[in-house]
């Protein structure tokens, strides 16, 4: 149809339009003859006008109309009116964050803390029957003071021949601290021994340590084998070869016991602070008689091994009131610095200590001990004792000898050196060779004198 439509001729559609103007015309006659000239000019009018039409219409394709797809809009809310904002206040830094408070801690009347071991720290040796002292430091964390009213009191574990109670040395306000002293013996078979002790009120309660009041403190030893004492401080043939100093000088031995500048004298079964008389040796050390005063032995040298201990008993002499001194063992290699093992401060109050020392840190260095005593303020009544000051070693590791003797046929050499026996009497010397004639003799003692001029003494040393 639109190729049709396309392609009709202009002379197909003047000859249409002529028709039709005829078909008009005849409708619409008049009545009367019609005017053949007039007729014809309006044919070749219309035919004129048709023309001009054809031929001003441009000859485009037709285009076919298609339906438009009907669009439905969504409706739209209501509008609604965005409210006014406030505006946002500035805000201030957050503060850091606190620290987290510790749980609420329940105080008690009566509490204890321990601070540390004054003496025999946990795992010290002890020869089987060996006697010692162990004191706690404590402090009162209590609401409630300590009188002399509360007591120290065994509690379990190995009682160690020791007291099942013993009175606190005097009042111990809150929040101060105090030295609690036991004696006590090392039991006779060897093993790992502990005992618990805890304190008690004047109402007879218990209490310890921890958070509830109640855990027990405790002292802890290790018994070995025998040990042999390898070097008596105290014996008349080793005291007098030390020299003794105080701030007059050096002074002689025994030292001038009337004068001011201080002496050390040896004593034979001493009375030990709580009238108990020990059976062995001590030495009576009263330092310079001014204030702070002091007194010192430098020893020979000693060649400490492996398992070496010091020990001894300290205290002030039998009814020595008013003693207040410092007993202090220092040490030394060669000519250098001396330097302090331990020390600790005695006033008379009617108990002895026993001090046992690992020498552990000096085995293998020749050695100078040297036995200190100061006057802790005023001098005038200060009577300090070493009782059977020594050196112990165990007895495995003592190489046994026989005792030395010297016979008229035998000439000592002056590489002759023993070694110390399990008699216990052995001494160290720094001149630790004899010489003798022919002629010289020995007792059957530890310690051999020989007749004339040589005196043969046993060393300790390798």
């Amino acid at each position: 149809m639109r190729l049709m439509n396309k392609f009709i001729s202009p002379a197909l559609l003047v000859l249409l339009g002529v028709g039709l103007s005829l078909l008009l015309t005849a409708c619409n006659l008049p009545t009367g003859t019609p005017n053949a000239a007039a007729t014809m000019k309006a044919v070749y009018t219309a035919q004129i006008i048709s023309t001009r039409e054809v031929a001003m219409t441009p000859s485009w394709p037709v285009a076919t109309a298609f339906p438009l797809p009907s669009i439905t809009l969504p409706t739209l809310p209501p509008f609604t009116p965005v409210p006014t904002l406030t505006p946002v206040p500035t805000l201030s830094p957050l503060p850091p964050s606190a620290t987290s408070l510790p749980p609420t801690l329940v105080t008690y009347c009566d509490s204890a803390a321990y601070v540390k071991d004054i003496s025999v720290p946990d795992g010290t040796i002890f020869a089987p029957g060996t006697q010692f002292t162990k004191t706690w430091r404590l402090q009162n964390i209590g609401t409630c003071s300590w009188t002399s009213a509360y007591s120290l009191v065994f509690y379990s574990g190995n009682p160690m021949s020791g007291p099942t109670s013993i009175g606190l040395p005097g009042n111990v306000n809150p929040g101060r601290y105090v030295d609690i002293s036991v004696n006590l013996t090392a039991p006779s078979l060897e093993g790992l021994y502990r005992g618990y002790w805890v304190l008690r009120n004047s109402a007879g309660v218990i209490f310890g340590l921890g958070g509830a009041a109640h855990d027990p403190f405790y002292v802890d030893i290790r018994v070995v084998g025998g040990m042999t004492m390898v070097f008596d401080f105290a014996s008349s043939s080793t005291y007098c070869t030390a020299d003794w100093r105080s701030g007059a000088g050096d002074l002689g031995c025994p030292g001038n016991t009337s004068g001011k500048k201080g002496y050390v004298l040896r004593q034979d079964n001493p009375q030990l602070e709580n009238g108990q008389v020990y059976s062995g040796s001590g030495l009576l050390m009263v330092p310079e008689n001014i204030t702070n005063g002091y007194l010192q032995g430098y020893y020979q040298p000693f060649l400490v091994q492996k398992g070496d201990r010091f020990r001894a008993i300290i205290n002030c002499a039998y009814l020595a009131n008013g003693c207040n001194a410092i007993f202090r063992l220092d040490y030394q290699f060669g000519n250098g610095p001396v330097s302090t093992i331990w020390q600790f401060t005695e006033a008379y109050e009617g108990q002895y200590y026993a001090m046992d020392i690992d020498l552990n840190a000096l085995a293998g260095y020749q050695t100078k001990f040297i036995l200190t005593v100061l006057s802790n303020g005023p001098a005038e009544n200060d009577r300090p004792v070493w009782v059977a000051p020594r050196i112990d070693r165990p007895s495995n590791l003592v190489t046994p000898s026989a005792t030395p003797t010297v016979t008229a046929t035998v000439t000592a050499t002056a590489t002759m050196t023993k070694t110390a026996t399990a008699t216990s009497t052995a001494t160290a010397t720094a001149t630790s060779t004899a010489t003798s004639t022919s002629t010289a003799t020995a007792t059957a003692t530890s310690t051999a004198t020989a007749t004339s001029t040589a005196t043969a003494t046993a060393t300790t040393g390798p």
